[in-house]
This record gives structure tokens, sequence and C-alpha cells, in this order.
């Protein structure tokens, strides 16, 4: 399977404009080739074909006075973003024809967009320096902040920047069959929610770190700050990255904790299993900022190609199975109940059950895991004597009343 490693990058003054110039060049080519594209539509011909616009928007280009800039940056750049557009327009007709999830049309890229990328292929002749620098083609060597060891050679390097202004070193690899966990036999199913972001079918309970509520009161005041400056002004662009780094340090924040997260489950459990939720339609509504700060589909994602990895059983449950309804004591289905209601007693057994316990019992099970519901039940419940049982005993007992 492929994988992504990103790593910071500090260019140097000289090494940020030649990126700048990167991103405006493969910017200009991606225009150019939607343009010739839209065009040909609109006129009823066939859309003009990668190799054709090759030719025509790059080679043939740079032999022009007015793109002649585009020999400055490395051909592989330009090409890459001619690639970028075929993938757009397949991820869209795959939309129309009901292979993926409907997008929209590809856009023209604007100048001020705040976030910018350029990708490098073998055929660009990249490499690792000795001293750990990573080398690129008519930019430099870039200095970059290794937190790990690459476990092979990448295929592809795309320098990023982001709306807060800083670069990154993305890498892609190849990982093989290696990489596998030694055999466990624990199952786990887990409820996500928002009082709690994980509730697991063993008992635990992981708290919901609301990183963005944490930090509303510094972004208001950000926001506000950035509100007050002028348009088209160089204060007000100092302030709108104030905002976007704010915003980078809550996202950093969730991603490294859902990282966490999801490895601790893989490592522990030989089997995982998750609910389909639909966060698309909760987004929508008056809980939408929680959900959000949540990010469950990063979070579920991640198990997802964690269990891919490391070769763990990964189950995702149909987000209508009534994993809330259902007693995991002795299967009756109690019937729907509202959001307050988190502890409810089963009327067919009589156990007093945890309703997010419950439910991540009931996900485990439905996945077909072997999981124990000791957790499920709260405490013992009070059943009603049967009516043959009800009354005097017939034979008198001795009181137990001193």
């Amino acid at each position: 399977m492929q994988l992504r490693y990103s790593f910071r990058v500090y260019p140097s003054a000289g090494q940020r404009t030649a990126l700048a110039r990167a991103f405006g060049c493969a910017r200009v080519v991606y225009n150019d080739a939607l343009r010739a594209r839209e065009i040909a539509r609109s006129e009823g011909l066939p859309l003009p074909k990668t190799g054709d616009l090759s030719r025509t928007l790059i080679t043939e280009a740079k032999q022009t006075p007015g793109r002649a800039w585009l020999d400055e940056v490395s051909a592989v750049v330009l090409q890459q973003s001619l690639r970028d557009l075929d993938t757009a327009y397949r991820n869209f007709f795959d939309g129309l024809k009901g292979k993926r999830p409907r997008m929209g049309a590809p856009r023209y890229k604007l100048r001020k967009d705040t976030r910018q990328a350029v990708r490098f292929t073998a055929n660009a002749r990249w490499l690792i320096t000795a001293g750990g620098k990573l080398r690129l083609p008519k930019i430099g060597d870039l200095k970059v902040k290794w937190s790990r060891a690459l476990p092979c050679v990448p295929s592809t390097v795309s320098v990023v920047k982001d709306s807060a202004g800083r670069y990154f070193a993305s890498f892609v690899v190849e990982t093989g069959p290696g990489e596998l966990l030694p055999q466990t036999t624990p199952g786990i199913g887990i409820d996500l929610g928002l009082g709690h972001f994980a509730v697991l079918s063993d008992g635990r309970k992981v708290d919901s770190p609301r990183f963005l509520r944490r930090a509303e009161k510094r972004l208001k005041k950000a926001q506000r700050a950035l509100s007050r400056k002028e348009k088209g002004s160089r204060n007000r662009n100092k302030a709108r990255l104030k905002v976007a780094r704010a915003h980078a340090k809550v996202t950093d924040a969730r991603g490294e904790f859902h990282h966490q997260l999801s490895t601790k489950l893989i490592r522990e459990n030989q089997a995982v299993a998750v609910e389909d939720l639909a966060v698309k339609g909760l987004a929508r509504t008056r809980l939408a900022k929680s959900v959000h700060d949540a990010g469950w589909s990063a979070f579920v994602s991640m198990l997802e190609y964690k269990a891919a990895r490391y070769g763990r059983a990964f189950h995702r449950i149909g987000r209508f199975e009534p994993t809330s309804q259902v007693c995991s004591q002795c299967g009756v289905k109690d019937g729907p109940k509202p959001l307050n209601v988190r502890v409810w007693t089963c009327q067919a057994c009589g156990a007093v059950l945890d309703r997010d316990i419950n439910a991540a019992v009931n996900v485990a099970k439905a996945a077909g895991l072997a999981v124990s519901t000791c957790g499920a039940q709260v405490r013992p419940g009070l059943l009603p004597a049967p009516r043959s049982e009800a009354g005097t005993h017939p034979t008198p007992q001795p009181s137990t009343a001193r």
C-alpha cells in the first residue's frame, strides 16, 4: 500500500522565491489546460489529450515571449500539473457515473489561493543528500526537520505551502507485508460520540479533547483583529496569517490525538469495529461545530488504513444498525430513546445498561467479534417476583429481626 510521510521544511529567502515561481508556473499551466478543454467542450469537439496539451502548453509555449519564463522551473512540475487536471476530470466523471461520491467540475486556480503545492517524480532526479537535505531541481537544497526514517525509497515528493505559511515535504512510499504485528486475540467495538470521543466495548471511555472549543477564545480574538484590517493591506495579510496559524495549531493537535489513539487500538486488538456515521447529515444540525471538532471521519480513515498496514481486521457497521436500542445482555430490542437518556433498564431481563457501552458491545457483536459484555451492565436490576412466589411462604421461616 502507499503511505505518505510529511516533514517540515525550512527554505531560505531565495528558495522561497524559487518555490513561489514553481507554484505560479504550475498554476498557469493548469489553468491553460483547463481553458483549452473548456473551449473544446463548448464547441462540441473532443477534449484534447494530455500529450497534446504537454506539447502545446509546455514545450512550444517555452519558445514564445509570453511564456518563456516557464523554462525557469523543472518541466516535471508542469507535467504533473497536467496530470492533476486529468485526475480532477476523472473524479468528476466517476462521480456522475456513481463510481464515487459526487464532486464539482475542475475549477481555475487562483493566484491568491493560500495553499500551493508542486510535485516532483523520479524523472526530476531529486534526492536526499548525505547531510539530510532535500535537493530539488532549480530550487536547491532544502533543510528538512526529520522526525523519523523513511521505510523505503520514496517514489514522489511534493512541496506544500499551507495557509499558515509553513512549508512541508510530502513523500509517497510503498510499504510491503513486513510490518505485520504479532497475532492477538481481543476484538473491540467502538462507539463514537460527542460527550466521550470513543467508548469501547470493554467498558473504557476516551474523553473528547474538544480542541476547537478550547481554542475558541484565542480564535475569536484573532478573527476580530482580522476583520478590522483594511482589505488589501499588509496588516491584513499579517492578521490572516495569525488566524491561519491558530487554526493550524488546532488541526495539528487533533491529528496527533487521532494518530495516537488509532495506533494504540490497532496494536492492542486483532479486530476493530466501528459504526458508519452520517457525518454530513450531523454537520447540518445545531451540533455542527462539535461534530467537526471531533473529526470522526479522519479517525475512522486512520483506523482503516492502519488495520490494512499492520494485518488487523477492520469492520464498518451500517448506520441503520439499532445499536442503542438492543440490549447487549439478552438481545431484545427495546425501542428508540432520546439522547438525554444515558442509562436505561431493559424491560425483558432487567439489566441496567450504559447507553454508550451497550452500543459499543452491539457494534462488536454486529461485526461478529467475540467480546465480553460485562462492561455493558452498570448494576444488576431488580426483577419483580413471579405471581406463584408472591405472598406468605407455606413453611414458617424464623424471623431475622432483632
